[in-house]
């Protein structure tokens, strides 16, 4: 008796109408990028300093040019120097009183450079900047600064909670129902940061977002595996993810064009209201509808897959039903995840591997940066990246399987990590192209955890598998600012260090998983389990008992 991968083959495995789904779905990918990164537009910190009052007029007055008037009314920023000046402190002296010289303000007010007395900014501060962001707007600098941190942490918080309730509304209430109540939420929260009237409603909104935005993303990546069949599981997975990286490049030349943050955030917000529309375009996994018994439905999916594949369904695929129809449905637990020994060593590999992704592609992004100084080109460097790491792993993943090339790039991230931290910086060219070879390994384990962790649960558990170990990756998000700073201030390139064990030890791990490649995904907890022994049979996966005109089994 045939499986629905077996019906696939003759249906189409990817045919037009998966091909327009999975476009579809892929347009829900990119636009996940402004939530995910927004932060870098949104609250970008520009050069700043404190407003003095009169600072301004006098150095019209005298025809300074802008680094004169920094020099004569702007404080040495402490140790670093003449050469940079204070964000946070300002002369308290009087700008606008008589007599003040134009080639020494400070000695003809005071007399004394040296004992000039500091002060905070109480008049507000002046942004090197035309735009605006969360930063300028709000003033989140100085003593205030760590209110940017809690503006990005509260999305991961969000991203953390809504990975272990959205996992399983899609798992008990199906992929569609999930997809479209998390568009929904996350349009009109979106819409909502762009008017927050203060601080801390965008913070609030924002909250929002993350609860539903990272549920919804990775819904739509289990949907794309569950329509195709076996031999395009990978491809689309891969491009799925590649359509991420194409937001990352939109969302640059958005950002430029509109540098003003409420704006930049209402553009790429109103195109969420466009994925309401899914309701009529999208089905309902037919996988889901099979593990839930909904067999008429999953019968009428599979007959709009053929039509719109303008293929002809077999007619001994014309009415089927499980065997034990009548049984129980397949409800998640999240016992489930640990109960059995194999589901187990997966969930927790799986979770390290979340945690280690996400702590090295957000940290070495932090750490590495551009010489450029430019935000938007430095963005754009950072998303081109992305694409050689895509391609390797399509030319790979099924010729020599997961496991091998996955366990490759961890190596080379941890190496690129070391050799980044251990060449001088006199070898620049050598520690930007090791920067760069640790950006792209990191890459392509990222796209690696996310191909391989729905391709490891049964259907009944693999929305909420996926979400609760991708929750680790929010965890890292949260932990990330504070590893790649604090270390920093005891040595530099302490982070590094700490990123190449960690990423050593996750190449190490992947390698206890189970190789997936040409491998049906597990419909059972059973095929799951056996994963690691051979590949899935036919005897061990839900079959589809075919019933002939007459209504008597084949």
């Amino acid at each position: 008796m045939p499986t629905l991968d077996d019906i696939l083959e003759h249906i189409g495995e990817f045919d037009r109408f998966q091909k327009q789904t999975f476009f579809l779905l892929c347009l829900l990918s990119a636009a996940f990028t402004p939530v995910y990164v927004g932060v870098v537009f949104f609250g970008f910190t520009p050069e700043h300093r404190c407003f003095s009052p009169g600072a301004a007029e006098l150095s019209q007055r005298c025809g300074w040019s802008l680094a004169e008037q920094l020099n004569h009314t702007v404080p040495e920023w402490g140790s670093h120097g003449a050469t940079y000046s204070s964000r946070c402190s300002r002369y308290e002296v009087d700008w606008n009183a008589t007599g003040v010289s134009c080639t020494d303000p400070l000695g003809s007010i005071v007399g004394n450079r040296s004992s000039v007395p500091l002060g905070p900014c109480q008049d507000g501060w002046v942004y090197d900047y035309s735009g605006t962001s969360i930063v300028t707007e709000f003033n989140l600098v100085c003593e205030d600064s760590w209110k940017l941190d809690l503006f990005q942490s509260s999305v991961n918080v969000g991203f953390f909670i809504g990975s272990i309730i959205i996992g399983y509304i899609a798992d008990r209430f199906g992929r569609k129902l999930c997809l479209l109540i998390t568009v929904l939420i996350n349009s009109v929260s979106g819409v909502l940061v762009s008017f927050a009237p203060s601080y801390t409603w965008t913070v609030i909104f924002r909250l929002i977002q993350g609860l539903v935005s990272k549920g919804g993303w990775l819904t739509g990546y289990v949907l794309t595996a569950e329509f195709v069949g076996l031999s395009f599981r990978r491809t689309v997975g891969i491009i799925y993810q590649l359509a991420f990286t194409v937001g990352l490049l939109i969302l640059t030349a958005v950002a430029y064009v509109l540098p003003h943050w409420r704006w930049l955030q209402l553009a790429v917000t109103l195109p969420n209201f466009f994925f309401l529309l899914y309701y009529w375009c999208l089905p309902e996994s037919p996988r889901w509808l099979i593990t839930q018994k909904q067999n008429d439905k999953a019968m009428e999916v599979i007959k709009r897959i053929a039509k719109g594949n303008k293929k002809q369904l077999p007619p001994s695929f014309q009415n089927f039903k499980f065997e034990d129809e009548d049984g129980e449905k397949m409800k998640p637990s999240y016992l489930d995840l640990v109960r059995t020994p194999q589901i187990r060593k997966h969930t927790f590999i799986l979770m390290y591997s979340w945690f280690t992704s996400s702590v090295l592609y957000q940290g070495l992004i932090m750490h590495m940066g551009l010489a450029s100084g430019n935000i938007y080109l430095d963005f754009l460097y950072s998303a081109l990246v992305e694409f050689p790491a895509a391609f390797i792993l399509l030319l790979t993943v099924d010729r020599i399987g997961r496991r091998y090339p996955w366990a490759v790039a961890n190596v080379m991230t941890g190496g690129a990590c070391l050799v980044t931290a251990l060449v001088p910086d006199t070898l620049y060219w050598l520690k930007m192209t090791a920067a760069c070879l640790g950006r792209m390994g990191i890459t392509m384990c990222f796209e690696m955890v996310c191909l391989v962790n729905p391709e490891l649960y049964p259907t009944s558990l693999r929305n909420l598998g996926v979400l609760i170990c991708s929750s680790m990756c929010d965890i890292g998000g949260i932990m990330t600012p504070f590893i790649v700073y604090r270390l920093a201030e005891l040595w530099h390139e302490l982070p590094l260090v700490v990123f190449a064990g960690i990423a050593f030890v996750g190449g190490g791990l992947v390698l206890l998983l189970p190789e997936t490649k040409g491998k049906s995904l597990p419909e059972t907890i059973e095929d799951a389990e056996n994963m690691h022994r051979y590949d899935v049979s036919k005897e061990n996966t839900i079959y589809l008992q075919i019933l002939s005109s007459e209504g008597l089994p084949k």
